[in-house]
């Protein structure tokens, strides 16, 4: 991963500013975003085309994630915009289909399957203390665990630490029952550069929320991430 970068790049603020009619960042641009700043984001195809997608679906030996990209839909649950564990090019074509008839398509993301420890890592702005940055148990365990922990930015290595070690799932970020852990090298790195950034773009944004960020015991990987911008007064 790069290092911690002191500054948004120029594209970064770009995207942020395309987006402002809208108050949100599109889930392709929002993970731009995120790369441009120094985390990692899956190897993906962006596009409409499902026999292109199918050609990247031949390189993913784990499946596929597909996403429809809207500008209608935030929340893409409620549409049924998400298709996980594709396997097969019947699968993609049926994704394809299904997204096509959803409000504002325009585009289908289509991202490389990942395993590991699913975390949250997200931002809010809270407007009588600053930047707050938010870790916990992420995936579909946020809202069963229902397990987070919050630090004012910008985060210090040692924060990380105490944020990690006061989570009831500690357990399951450094390794258990068998299973390895996450690499608290690279989760330190990710909090510490998320943290700098979301201080530069405080008076930008509403709030951030990277959720499943998939750790292995090498990478760190953001799987989803929405960027809510603050309204305009």
């Amino acid at each position: 991963m790069n290092e911690i970068l002191n500054n948004i790049p120029d594209q970064g603020w770009e995207i942020l500013e395309q987006s402002r009619s809208r108050g949100w960042v599109l889930e392709p641009m929002a993970k731009s975003f995120m790369e441009m700043t120094g985390l990692d984001i899956p190897k993906f195809y962006l596009g409409s085309s499902s026999s292109r997608a199918g050609e990247f679906l031949k390189q993913c030996k784990s499946g596929v994630v597909a996403k429809c990209v809207s500008s209608q839909i935030l929340h893409k649950t409620e549409y049924g915009a998400v298709r996980v564990g594709i396997h097969n090019q019947d699968q993609l074509k049926e994704a394809f289909r299904h997204f096509k008839l959803l409000p504002g398509f325009e585009e289908v993301l289509v991202e490389e399957m990942l395993s590991g420890v699913e975390l949250l890592v997200g931002a809010k702005i809270d407007y009588q203390f600053g930047p707050v940055i938010v870790m916990g148990i992420g995936g579909t365990g946020v809202e069963v665990y229902k397990d987070t922990t919050i630090r004012m930015a910008p985060l210090k290595p040692g924060d990380v630490l105490s944020m990690v070690n006061s989570l009831i799932g500690k357990d399951i970020i450094s390794g258990h029952r068998g299973q390895q852990g996450v690499d608290m090298d690279v989760l330190t790195r990710v909090l510490v550069q998320f943290s700098h950034t979301v201080m530069e773009m405080e008076d930008r944004i509403e709030s951030i929320d990277l959720n499943p960020v998939i750790c292995t015991p090498d990478r760190c990987v953001v799987a989803d991430a929405r960027i809510i911008l603050a309204s305009e007064e």
